[in-house]
């Protein structure tokens, strides 16, 4: 601690406060501070462990399909933002009530809803959680083990209860599986027909910028989007004439944030001397699903030796 000597200010002038006072940091010179009382701290930490019970019960309720259980310990003006809909999220216990039996339909075909981590903030009469849970049925949670439902509580405390006044439920977005293929695939048609076009910038548009491609000609790789532009340009300008691409039996197989493509490349181009010269080649392509777009990460096209 440092003593001081501090100088005040008044209508009338300045005049020197001879007391001393101990510099706490974070504190003002003015007011001794005093350690919260024992009292208080354990107080804290009884609110702290109130609201772990509560939240532990309502979840084991969820899993046991015990509709009082969950609606236990809400208040009357609850609003729950939920993954489904609606939009405007469920608000008042009736509604809340009623939201629940569809959901509990999905639990009594064998998924699983299980609290994994909570972290709670209690004030004196406000507090918040949140909390991470295993929810999905057994094949989803093998497939995916580090998958989490995620949640955000706010309570206030009424007559020493503590009550659950909102909810939020999220889960990380995922593309369906089926919108992922028809992506790729229209991905791949637009590259057709930018080819054509020799539209290089409408090429690049789908590739990532960390892309890693491996192609016919050296170097063994090409690293980043500048690279792969590069290689894409010069290919655009061996000719003066038409180039064409197309990948015939194209097929895709697309799993959560990562889709692959393959097929055999047929590319044509127009020679100098009017004729037209057919290749054949073979091609994989991995792509991501990132910032809302999917976009290549990965490429490899070869020749048979």
């Amino acid at each position: 601690m440092v003593a001081i000597r501090a100088t005040a200010a008044c209508p009338s002038g300045f005049f020197t406060v001879a007391d001393e006072f101990s510099l706490v940091p974070g504190f003002y010179p003015y007011k001794q501070y005093s350690p919260p009382h024992e009292g208080a701290v354990m107080a804290h930490a009884q609110d702290e462990q109130q609201i772990r019970d509560l939240i532990e019960q309502w979840a084991r309720a969820v899993q046991q399909q015990d509709l009082d259980g969950v609606v236990a310990g809400h208040a009357e003006d609850i609003v729950m933002f939920d993954v489904a809909p609606p939009e405007q999220g469920v608000r008042g216990l009736e509604e809340y009530r009623g939201a629940w039996p569809a959901f509990f339909a999905w639990i009594a075909r064998g998924a699983r809803f299980e609290l994994v981590d909570l972290d709670v903030t209690a004030g004196a009469e406000v507090a918040f959680a949140h909390a991470l849970l295993r929810c999905g049925e057994p094949e989803e949670l093998a497939s995916a083990p580090g998958r989490r439902l995620r949640l955000s509580l706010g309570l206030v405390k009424n007559n020493g209860e503590w009550l659950i006044q909102h909810e939020h439920h999220s889960g990380t977005y995922l593309p369906d599986p089926h919108e992922g293929e028809q992506s790729v695939r229209d991905i791949h048609a637009q590259w057709f027909a930018d080819t054509e076009a020799k539209n290089l910038e409408g090429i690049m548009s789908h590739i990532a910028e960390d892309v890693v491609s491996y192609e016919h000609e050296e170097p063994i790789e090409y690293l980043g989007i500048d690279a792969v532009r590069s290689m894409c340009e010069f290919g655009l300008n061996q000719t003066t004439g038409p180039v064409t691409w197309s990948v015939p039996g194209l097929r895709v197989l697309a799993r959560d944030d990562v889709a692959v493509a393959w097929g055999l490349n047929r590319m044509t181009a127009q020679m100098t001397d009017g004729s037209v010269h057919e290749e054949w080649s073979r091609g994989t392509r991995v792509f991501r699903f990132r910032d809302g777009a999917w976009t290549m990460v990965h490429q490899h096209v070869s020749y048979p030796r």
